[in-house]
């Protein structure tokens, strides 16, 4: 079967008749939905809509966590040449409001009652004509979504089959939103041909086949989450979906996914776990000693080899395959994306026997544009460009990008699409470096660089991920823009904060009390001259605020794929980066008050 647009896809999907190709929990059992019921779900689906008068080019958006439901209105909407405007459940009435008046979404599938109010809520500013709800919900006005689609047949809709079938590269497939560190959310238009050209190239690269199980919890309103679904449908992967972040240990113990793709944020908590339950006494000095003689080996295991040394395969089951079964102890592959990982990160997980293929992209990108894979996997890069993708580094470090996954543009804002471009090549926003070998390395955000008042250019990106690398440390972020050196506020890792200050005899009542201890701050004082003595002098970190906060999507100081709001966090803290400032000694530390 030649695929060339997200139609196709589904329609491999059900080719590989997978008896449990969708997994998902209804309360406490496991549910399964087969390639053929998936089949009768979609197509039913697609023939409400258009008996509701939806067509293509009409807009029907998707707001939700993870969930079968998710992917059956997705499939529903893309072989029928409607383009679909996912939204981030954790979005507030307000933001979801723009997104629905600047897509003009006609329909809209919601997850949950709590989604449901939030949509009611907004409802009247909206051209929206009908509220599907994922949950079984039974209310005036709103549709569930399960009465529609319960009694779908399995057998093969002629009909439905060929109008998918007439589906082109080019047709518009969706509207994904920025999540937008800085300005007003832009709606990134991706064409059919954008998302199956890069889907075929990961599958091409991953390797993944039936038996295969992934675990879907990077929300699917993210363009990465979404790819990689894809690729699991195109390949007869079976998917497991987990709605509640929270959730995830849990589920990764129940599902024990073969593959793991996940943002950094996830095997930093692994890594701060792992060096929690090692605790103290003999149990910490075996951790150690195996992660050292992990470190002896980590080229070994970066190439995909098993080293033979029998202190290393000591190492791997005292304490390697622990590791592992907090992702559910059968996974063969790891992946990550979405942000930077962090080259101490990385090298710490090749140390224990896993090595991340860390890959890159944006989701006007569709999304990814290299990725480390066997056979080409370098640490502290993103590995080697895609096959068909023309990369190249601007005078000023800026990655310039041509191929076949670049976006049309910016929904309803061609200033913006003409300013997103030069000379035909998108224009990332990251500055990069190729190596003589052809592996790409991420340096920063363009618009994250800071500039002292010197004149020197700091990129905060990997300096915030060095700190992370230390597990006391949850958050970074560096300032000092227009100012005559850096600082950094630090979100602490407050379980582990909290085992330190215990074992070390600091008395507190609340995290207030512990930032503002003495041991504390000298601790983290600690971690930051550590990390000075590896940096440029222009780059070393002068001052330091511990809060006493964690840096939430709830509480605004991160978007939902977990990169810093820089302006937020700087304006949350304005009045102690002003106290810093005007303070005469170096490496100070100054605790929110």
């Amino acid at each position: 079967m030649e695929i060339n647009t997200l139609a196709d896809i589904f329609f491999a999907s059900i080719a590989h008749d997978v008896e449990r190709h969708v997994m998902f929990k209804r309360g406490s059992e496991w549910q399964v939905i087969s390639s053929r019921q998936l089949y009768g779900y979609v197509a039913t689906l697609a023939r409400v809509l258009k008996q509701w008068g939806i067509h293509k080019g009409d807009r029907v958006a998707i707001l939700g966590e993870n969930r079968p439901e998710w992917m059956i209105a997705d499939f529903a909407c893309v072989t029928t040449g409607i383009i679909d405007v996912p939204i981030y459940a954790t979005l507030t009435a307000d933001q979801t409001l723009y997104l629905l008046q600047n897509s003009g979404a006609r329909v809209i599938f919601v997850s949950t009652p709590e989604q449901l109010r939030k949509i009611q809520s907004i409802r009247e500013q909206t051209s929206l004509e009908k509220i599907v709800v994922m949950d079984d919900i039974s209310e005036v006005n709103v549709i569930p979504m399960w009465s529609l689609i319960n009694s779908a047949s399995q057998e093969e809709d002629p009909q439905f089959d060929e109008e998918a079938h007439r589906i082109t590269p080019e047709d518009l497939a969706t509207l994904i939103y920025t999540s937008g560190t800085t300005g007003t959310s832009k709606g990134v238009m991706l064409s059919h041909g954008n998302l199956t050209t890069c889907a075929i190239m990961a599958s091409k690269q991953a390797e993944w086949t039936p038996g295969d199980v992934y675990l879907s919890f990077l929300p699917l309103s993210h363009v990465t989450a979404r790819h990689v679904d894809y690729v699991c449908y195109l390949d007869g992967v079976s998917l497991a979906y987990c709605a509640v972040f929270d959730q995830l240990p849990q589920m990764l113990q129940e599902a024990k996914p073969t593959i793991i793709v996940a943002v950094p944020r996830v095997y930093e908590k692994v890594r701060a776990e792992s060096e929690r339950r090692a605790g103290h006494g003999l149990r910490r000095k075996i951790f150690d000693w195996a992660v050292r003689i992990g470190e002896r080996h980590k080229d070994e295991i970066a190439r995909g080899e098993t080293p033979p040394d029998l202190r290393w395969k000591l190492a791997n089951q005292l304490v390697f395959s622990k590791i592992r079964q907090g992702f559910g102890g059968r996974s063969r592959a790891y992946f990550s994306g979405g942000a930077p990982l962090g080259k101490d990160m990385a090298e710490w997980f090749c140390s224990v026997g896993i090595p991340i293929m860390e890959g890159y992209g944006l989701t006007e990108t569709s999304p990814t544009l290299s990725v480390n894979r066997r056979g080409a996997f370098k640490i502290g890069s993103v590995g080697k460009v895609n096959e068909g993708v023309q990369l190249k580094i601007a005078e000023d470090g800026e990655i310039l990008v041509k191929g076949p996954t670049v976006f049309k543009g910016y929904w309803n804002m061609p200033e913006e699409t003409r300013n997103s471009f030069v000379d035909g090549w998108f224009k990332t926003g990251d500055i990069g470096e190729l190596d003589s070998a052809g592996f790409l390395s991420i340096t920063d955000r363009k618009k994250d660089l800071i500039k002292t008042s010197g004149g020197k250019f700091i990129a905060p990106q990997p300096i915030e991920n060095a700190l992370k690398a230390n597990v006391l440390v949850a958050q970074a972020a560096i300032i000092g823009d227009k100012r005559k050196y850096a600082s950094v506020i630090i979100s602490p890792h407050f379980p582990l904060l909290e085992d330190w200050a215990r074992a070390n005899g600091v008395l507190f009542t609340s995290r207030q009390e512990l930032v503002a201890s003495d041991k504390v701050r000298n601790l983290y004082r600690g971690i930051v001259e550590d990390l000075n003595k590896r940096l440029a002098h222009f780059e070393t970190i002068k001052k330091i605020v511990v809060v006493p906060d964690e840096f939430t999507v709830a509480s605004g100081e991160i978007t939902p794929t977990l990169k810093l709001k820089r302006r937020i966090i700087e304006a949350k803290y304005k009045q102690q980066i002003e106290q810093i400032y005007q303070e005469p000694h170096p490496i100070e530390t100054a605790p929110v008050g």
